[in-house]
């Protein structure tokens, strides 16, 4: 694979997190864009679908009783709100399709993509059971800009899937093959985080650790739920605080309100007291600090 793809071998979880990490900083750190004065987010997660066919043990949807698969889906509806909020605002970042579910298991996930990519680039994160050649090249001929493969098998997927690759003649660097097949002793290949109190597998960080420490997702990124909810972020898994929703409301409201505005200067200031951040262990430093910067001169 290409620079920016799957870590050559021999291969090491670590590299795969760090190549991920390089990969999406462009991105996501991008100078910030700015509507009435006020920053706007470089990266909107849409959770497409709440079911997922796997059940990882370092992911909240293996225990029922904390995400169960409801299989509700979003609909057309809310895409058309979102595109319509988003040009209101010039809105000129990226999306990224995952959240709390399996993306390609909503059957109209190629329109969404398609809908979403006249406003910015839009990549896929899959677990890869449903690609095949034809979903393949479906996605490849959308407005889809790149689609993120998590192998959770073995070894044996990174052929299956590069032979698909090399078959369709699907360009290296449009599909990122991420080696996740490893055991608790190697974190199982992901950076792992409690999901704010919601997963203790593996080695997971102390909460003190990051108590006292600054977090800058609500500075760069929304992450919006099938019915519209916009939550506080992604380690949010129990769906404790509700920003609001883009079906009631606006983006740019949201984005800017009251709700989202009190965790800001909290998180702003290192202080996670608020609930849910008070169980979080994620570090939330990785992305995002120009976009910090940028909310802090706003507010001079």
């Amino acid at each position: 694979m290409s620079n920016i793809g799957h870590n050559k071998p021999p291969l090491d979880p670590k590299e795969t997190i760090q190549n991920n990490i390089l990969r999406k900083k462009p991105i996501l750190d991008r100078e910030p864009q700015f509507y009435k004065d006020v920053p706007m987010p470089s990266w909107i997660e849409l959770s497409l679908i709440d079911v997922c066919n796997r059940s990882c043990s370092f992911c909240p949807k293996s225990d029922e009783s904390i995400a169960p698969n409801t299989y509700q889906k979003m609909t057309m509806k809310l895409i058309d709100k979102l595109v319509n909020d988003l040009k209101k605002i010039n809105y000129e970042g990226a999306f990224c399709l995952c959240g709390y579910g399996e993306p390609m298991l909503h059957k109209e996930y190629i329109k969404i993509v398609n809908k979403l990519g006249v406003l910015g680039g839009v990549e896929i994160i899959t677990n890869g059971d449903l690609v095949n050649k034809k979903t393949l090249l479906e996605i490849y001929n959308s407005k889809a800009t790149r689609l993120l493969i998590s192998l959770y098998d073995g070894p044996e997927q990174l052929t299956k899937f590069k032979n698909l690759i090399n078959e369709l003649k699907i360009p290296n660097d449009f599909v990122i093959l991420r080696d996740r097949w490893y055991s608790d002793k190697k974190d199982y290949g992901v950076k792992l985080t409690n999901r704010v109190g919601t997963v203790d597998v593996g080695k997971q960080p102390d909460i003190k650790n990051y108590s006292k420490t600054k977090c800058y997702y609500t500075a760069y990124q929304m992450l919006i739920d099938w019915n519209g909810d916009v939550f506080l972020c992604p380690q949010d898994w129990q769906r404790r605080q509700t920003m609001g929703n883009i079906m009631q409301s606006d983006v740019f409201d949201i984005w800017q309100g009251p709700i989202l505005s009190k965790y800001r200067r909290k998180l702003f200031a290192g202080e996670r007291s608020l609930n849910p951040c008070n169980q979080c262990n994620a570090d939330g430093m990785v992305y995002g600090e120009r976009h910090y910067n940028a909310w802090k001169e706003n507010k001079k």
